[in-house]
């Protein structure tokens, strides 16, 4: 493969597993460098329409696929914004489903959680129970969370949701996205976002989004929900292949380039390979417990996502100290997320990182905790 460190730009492909952003083949990168177009011609609209096939082939929807030229924190906001009126459920399993919850309360949503500790997976059942209690607008659930490497069943909870009436389910699958099984039409789905950073290997600066009909009669409802991120907005100008406001262009120009690859490998074999790493990750860390190194894998087994792997730690290591080690080699991991940055570490296994560069990352990485 190509290096970065052949165009000035440092190591060598496939020493970068932060868990986003995440690496960017060269050949995606330098699509950036093309010339512009005006965005409200013929062109968009013949590049728009290509993008359409790729993305709704990633995301497995019929339905037009939004794209925001912002973070996927901004289609969260869309989220919240488009889907509730005033109270709001929100899941939460770990700091980006909290920030999800913390969103919806900063729109001046009611919001009541159903939290449990991080590293475990929401139980379906504990959504029927909380559903029962009280009427809302919108459930939000996290995919497959970050700062943990937890995956929550999003077919059963969706499945719940469904059983209750006009309750939307908001999904961020910012790291499921392009790396774990993602249905977003088969498991009915009100609305579903990610990011351009992570599992779909691009750089930063766009997002993605598909909203169901219900999603959008719910927006065609709502006032005071912004213009920037009105999904009447965004679908109005999808059917004539546009974008509301003036998109990212040569981001674009790196997705059209990146949805060839994806299209080429299928999403099926994307799927496979980012199990395969993950699965890989899960036997290191048992191979080092039974080395006498007291890891752990975070999330329990039935509930690993296949893009993202959080390790935590004995008392006496610091997630920090290995992290540094594995710079000093000139490889990027993860370090723990928020409270915990010193008990853990982790290793973004997504996007176009093959298993034979996580082996060496891996070699690496049993030095370095030794």
């Amino acid at each position: 493969m190509n290096s970065n460190a052949a165009a000035g730009a440092g190591p060598p492909f496939g020493r970068f597993f932060l868990p986003g952003p995440t690496e960017v083949r060269p050949e995606v990168l330098e699509a950036q460098t093309r010339v512009m177009m005006g965005h409200r011609g013929a062109d968009i609209q013949d590049l728009m329409r290509e993008l359409q096939v790729g993305l709704k082939a990633v995301f497995l929807t019929d339905r037009p696929v939004f794209v925001s030229t912002s973070s996927a924190s901004g289609l969260m906001e869309a989220a919240v914004r488009n889907g509730a009126a005033k109270r709001v459920l929100a899941l939460v399993n770990g700091a980006f489903s909290q920030r999800f919850g913390d969103i919806a309360r900063s729109c001046g949503m009611q919001v009541d959680e159903v939290a449990v500790p991080w590293g475990e997976a929401h139980d379906p059942e504990a959504v029927v129970t909380a559903l029962a209690g009280g009427s809302y607008d919108a459930v939000t659930v996290v995919h497959s969370e970050t700062s943990t490497g937890v995956l929550n069943d999003l077919p059963a909870i969706s499945a719940v949701v469904a059983g209750h009436g006009d309750t939307l389910l908001l999904v961020d699958s910012v790291t499921g996205c392009g790396g774990a099984e993602l249905r977003t039409d088969a498991w009915g789905l009100d609305f579903v976002l990610t990011g351009s950073q992570k599992a779909l290997a691009l750089p930063p600066g766009l997002s993605f989004g598909v909203a169901s009909e219900a999603m959008l009669s719910r927006s065609a409802s709502m006032t005071r929900k912004g213009y920037y991120f009105d999904l009447i907005e965004f679908a109005t100008n999808i059917d004539k292949l546009q974008t509301p406001s003036t998109p990212a262009l040569s981001t674009m120009y790196a997705l059209q380039v990146q949805l060839q690859y994806i299209t080429t490998e299928t999403m099926e074999a994307r799927w496979a390979r980012h199990t395969a790493m993950a699965e890989r990750t899960h036997a290191w860390v048992a191979d080092m417990q039974a080395s006498g190194v007291a890891l752990r894998v975070m999330a329990p087994e039935g509930h690993r996502s296949g893009t993202v792997t959080a390790v935590a730690l004995p008392e006496d290591m610091s997630g920090p100290a290995i992290v540094k080690g594995m710079k000093e080699r000139g490889w990027v991991i993860g370090g723990g997320y928020g409270k915990l940055k010193d008990t853990s570490f982790r290793i973004g296994h997504m996007g176009d990182h093959t298993l034979d560069e996580l082996n060496e990352l891996l070699a690496e990485l049993t030095e370095v905790v030794r």
